[in-house]
This record gives structure tokens, sequence and C-alpha cells, in this order.
């Protein structure tokens, strides 16, 4: 109702506006003169005689100094506090000019002291109807009704990120700030932007007595573990955590809402990154032709993502995937000119690292001085339906890829390998370590200055391809159920970036044949992740505990070749290196004559297709493994099906 009247207002000519507003203010200037002699006469008074004088003495002072200072340029619906600065001023020149000239005159019927008194209600009046008409005008009225409707949340930090927030959330029809948490006993009773300062042992109950619905952090600069203590305490009030993003992130401008995003299971596992050493991470990349397979993958395009901020000469993205390669390439583009480097070629190359010919077509070309071998199928299930191909492609293709570096003279050669390949019981993670026995192999053979090959060991990353986190958040955003395997499964995790920058970094500290393993801290339970996350969106898990829960986790039993628990190390004490996180293992490996025989073998039963075979002989080479379970290639079941019919 009250914004209707509002519209012919904002309707009319910005001349009838301001007509209006001296109107309005000529009113005021009369009122407040009249006021003043009321209040300095102690009753009430029908103006006459020369109080007429006062009043037009008044508008002849007031509406030119209100002119001068600009108060009718200003657009009342967005008028803050500098337009209330600027009426003071002008009320104040306007007072001095009218107090003076009243006892100057000396009119009768008229107090001098009226001249002190009226300035006092007119700065009072003007000011007010100002903000009235702002309030009203802007929509601010309506806002603030709305506003009781909206979800209210607690600000995690009372810092500058906080406050800044808060700033950010007055002008947002998303949430309603209701007080902020913080750590410090100081500030705890103390408000804040009109805002009280909680203890956050008090969540629980807040959470009830405000209706909380969510829990912001607002704590940039927090440490790993901290923000995990945190969320523990939230998770325990069952409100939904959101958070701002890095102090890099926010380096740039102000907080906005638009900047709150999901919390970051990293938190949850309370490890912080360690910084990348400068002394290895550009070695092999800086002014270097760099070449990635598997550049359209999780782990191929955050290796280019760190790889082009380390100005290389050229970047060759290799990839089989069109749609993949095209991503990729674009995005790349675009960090060219945000890191200033024009000159850093980035060059999209279709082709499979199982092509020896278009290998050392590539290498051949532009002569990269390192390459990093990410392309590989990881999906397990998916490789264990598809064996063959996924040996091909694991292991034929590092084979094919690893002679032509060598061919080519390829300084620096690191394969990403995986956990699975430790004890694998998949034939993904079979073909893995196989493909680290091919560069051991190959690497004991190479004389010196020769291709240096090397490969780097490591578990799940978070937000890839496959990985249970964004499966998680989707099932959870659908209402259920999140879908887990078995409730003992435990995997490793390290954030993707994390990953690519010590990829590079073990890469440079190779000297030939070299199995570093990366510190991916402990291991967690994913039942664990799945609970963490849920409580974490304010919902609670539904179980026989709590037959009235939101979100029902349910357990789909192991798929084929699927561990409950991944194991980093095949030996025992792996060896320290410069880098804190990243070790060198020692591992066992067949001569190259002898696996180079056996590889012609597994070529056959390869494209043979005879997948009882092609298990038989990983079992020969690679040590530990077991397969768990019958074969499920498709293929070899439809034609097994086939047969049992005709027979």
């Amino acid at each position: 109702m009250i914004n209707r009247f509002a519209e012919p207002i904002l309707a009319l000519p910005r001349p009838a506006k301001r007509l209006l507003a001296l109107g309005v203010d000529a009113l005021l200037c009369a009122l407040t003169v009249w006021l003043a002699l009321s209040l300095r006469v102690e009753n009430w008074v029908a103006i006459h005689g020369n109080q007429w004088l006062a009043i037009g003495l008044s508008l002849a002072l007031a509406l030119p100094v209100f002119m001068m200072f600009g108060l009718y340029r200003a657009i009342f619906r967005y008028a803050g506090l500098t337009a209330l600065l600027a009426v003071t001023k002008a009320v104040l020149v306007y007072g001095v000019l009218y107090a003076g000239l009243l006892a100057v005159l000396a009119l009768p019927e008229v107090p001098r002291t009226v001249g002190l008194i009226q300035p006092i209600f007119l700065l009072l009046a003007v000011g007010a109807w100002r903000t009235l008409a702002r309030f009203w005008l802007s929509g601010e009225y309506v806002s603030r009704l709305n506003r009781g409707t909206l979800p209210k949340v607690l600000i995690y930090g009372a810092g500058s990120a906080g406050r800044q927030l808060v700033g950010a959330m007055a002008s947002s029809l998303e949430m309603h700030a209701v007080g902020f948490l913080d750590d410090d006993p100081h500030l705890h009773g103390r408000e804040l932007n009109g805002l009280r300062i909680y203890n956050p042992a008090q969540l629980p109950q807040l959470v009830t007595r405000l209706q909380v619905s969510d829990v912001l952090l607002a704590m940039p600069s927090a440490s790993r573990q901290r923000r995990k203590d945190i969320l523990q305490l939230t998770r325990q009030a069952r409100v939904a955590v959101r958070t701002l993003p890095g102090l890099m992130d926010l380096a740039q401008g102000h907080v906005l809402v638009s900047d709150l995003r999901e919390i970051d299971i990293e938190d949850l596992l309370g490890r912080d990154s360690v910084p990348p050493d400068a002394s290895l991470f550009g070695k092999n990349i800086a002014g270097k032709v760099v070449m990635v397979t598997g550049a359209g993958g999780s782990i191929g395009s955050e290796l280019c993502h760190q790889i082009i901020r380390l100005a290389p000469s050229k970047l060759l993205l290799v990839e089989l995937s069109e749609w993949a390669l095209y991503t990729v390439h674009q995005k790349l583009l675009e960090i060219l000119p945000e890191e200033n480097m024009p000159h850093v070629q980035v060059l999209p190359l279709l082709a499979s690292v199982r092509d020896a010919d278009r290998m050392a077509e590539i290498m051949r070309t532009w002569q990269p001085h390192t390459v990093y071998h990410a392309a590989a199928y990881k999906h397990v299930p998916m490789v264990e339906h598809n064996p063959a191909e996924g040996v091909k492609n694991n292991v034929l293709g590092t084979w094919t890829t690893a002679r032509a570096a060598a061919t080519h003279r390829v300084s620096n050669f690191v394969l990403i390998s995986t956990d699975k390949a430790v004890r694998p019981t998949n034939i993904m993670g079979a073909s893995k370590r196989l493909a680290e026995m091919v560069l051991q192999a190959l690497a004991s053979q190479t004389k010196p200055g020769g291709t240096c090959f090397s490969m780097v060991r490591f578990g799940n990353v978070l937000g890839s391809s496959g990985s249970v986190v964004p499966r998680f958040r989707k099932q959870i955003k659908d209402g259920g159920p999140i879908t887990l395997t078995h409730a003992d499964i435990t995997r490793y995790f390290m954030s993707i970036p994390e990953a690519a920058q010590l990829v590079i970094q073990a890469g440079a500290m190779a000297k030939g044949g070299d199995v570093f393993v990366l510190d991916m801290g402990e291991p967690v339970r994913i039942i664990d992740l799945a609970r963490s996350m849920v409580e974490l969106s304010g919902l609670t898990v539904r179980d026989v505990a709590n037959p009235e829960g939101d979100i029902e986790v349910k357990i789909t039993g192991l798929r084929p070749g699927e561990k409950l628990y991944e194991e980093l190390l095949i030996g025992d004490n792996p060896l320290p290196t410069q880098h804190p996180r990243i070790m060198k293992a020692h591992e066992q490996f067949v001569p190259w004559p002898e696996l180079s025989t056996c590889l012609d073998g597994l070529t056959s039963a390869l494209n043979a297709n005879d997948v009882p075979l092609i298990r038989s002989l990983l079992k020969q080479l690679v040590p530990g493994y077991q397969p768990d379970g019958e074969v499920v290639d498709w293929v070899h079941l439809a034609q097994t099906a086939c047969l049992l019919r005709a027979a």
C-alpha cells in the first residue's frame, strides 16, 4: 500500500520534485518558527504582527542557503550520510545568519532566543523528513518489513570480513543477520554494527532462541584446523554452514553476499596445504615447452592451470575428448591476460596416447622439455567392466608415450599414479602399477643424459570427476538418500590444486625411476564424510537412532574391484625428500628384457579381449594383485551368454 503512494511522486519530472522539496522545506521553516515561539513563551501562540516577519525572514534565508549547499540536487531515495552532512552544514550557516539578524533587528514580540531555538528545530525537521523520504521512496520500509521473513543467520567472526558481510547483507533480500559469534571473550556481550556478539559455546541455544537457520563463516585467514574445530561445533547445533573465500580471493574487492559458498570439504580434513617450494616449482617449466596428456581431466586441467602461471614458453594440451580439450583450452586463454602472459603459447592437440605415430609427431615437432602424463582411465567399476580398454590406455598408452619421449629426448617424464596401484584388487589399480613398472624398467635402461622417468602416487582428490563429494552434494540437494557402498570404506583425500602443485615439485626432484608418494594426511571414513555434509547443510541423518531424520544413508554394497581401504606404499620405510609432503618409496620391478616380453604377451591378450588371460598375466606381473570376484567385462559376459544359448 505504502509503495502505491510513492509511485506518483517518483513519476514526477525533476523540476516538479524540486519544487515539492522547496515547498516542504518552506512549510518546515514556518512550523519550526511557530514551535520556537511557543516554546519560548511556554504557551501555544497564534502568529501575528512581527512574528510573521520572523517567518518571512526564515524563508528568505533558509531556501537560498539550502540551494547554495545543493540540497535540491540530491536524489532523496538514494540520499545517505553525505546528504545529511550537507543538511547539517546548511542549517548551521542559516542558523548563524538568522540568529544574527533577529538580534540586530530586535523585532517586538519576537524574542532573540528564537534565533537559537528555531535552527535546532529546523535541523531536526529537515533531516528527519529527508530520512523518511529515503526510507519510503527507496522501498526501505517494505524491505524491512520483508526482512522479518528472511532466513536469520549468525556471522562467525567479528573482524573486518564479518563487518563487511553485514554491510553487504543490509541491502540484500536473501538473509538477515541477527548477531555475531566470536572466539574473543572480551567481545562477548558487546555490539558491532548494531548486532550483539555472542559466545560460540551458546550456539545451540541461540539457534533455538533467535530461530537461526545458517551460520556464515567470515574468517578467511583461519587455519584449516581452526575451521575444522568450528565446523564440529556448528554440526552439533544442526544449522547450515556457508563460508567466504580465502584472503587471496577477497583481496581485490569488497565482501559480497554472492561470495558466500558451500563449506569446503578440505575444512573438514583440518589440514593446511604447504606453500610451494619456489626452487622446485618452476624448475622444469619456466621458459620451457611443457606437455600434459589427459589435459582435459580433473588432474590434467589443474596441472595446466598451475603450469601456465609458471610461464612456460609453450604448453601442449594433449587430450582425446574434443569437448574436454576445448573447455580447458578456453579457460587457459582466459587466464593468460589475467596473468599478463600474452607470450605463452597454448596449443590444443587432439590425440590418443595409444597412437605411437601421433605421439611421435607431436614430440618431434615441439621437442617438449617436460611431459606430465595424466591420461588414464581411473574409474574403478568402469575399468572393471571394460578391462581390455583400461589396460590398453593405462599401460600401453604409458608405454607408447614414454617411448616417444625417450626417442625425442624429452628431459623429464612424470606419470600421475594412484594409491589404488598398491596391492590392487581391481584392473584399474593393477594397470596403474604396471604402468609404474614400465617406467621403472625404462629408467633402469636409460643412459645418463636420457629421459628422466618418475611417477607420483597419491589418493583421491576432492571434486574430481567421479568423486563422492559432488555426488553427495547432489543427493543431499535432492533430499537423499546418500548412497554408500560400505559403512567401513575409507579413503585418503587431497585438494586438486595441492595435488597438482606437489606433482610438479616431485617431478623436479626426480633422478630417474623415482616413485614419489604424497603425504595425504589421515584417511577419512566415507560415512563420516557423508554425515558431516548432511549436518553442515542444516539437516539430520535418518538412521535407527534418529528415524525422523532428513537424509538416509543407504548402503549399496561394494562394487566390482572396490577395496575397503587404500594404501600408498607397497614396501616400508619411505625416504623423506626436501619437501615435507613428498616421500620417496622403494618399489620392486621387473627388469626391462623380461617385462618387454611379458608386455608383448599382454598385448596379444588385449587384442583378443581374452579377459581371463589378461587377469592371469596381470597377476604374474603385478605383485599383490588379487582380483576380487568374477570377470564382469560386458563384452565377455555377452559373448559367454551367446555361447551358452547356442549350446
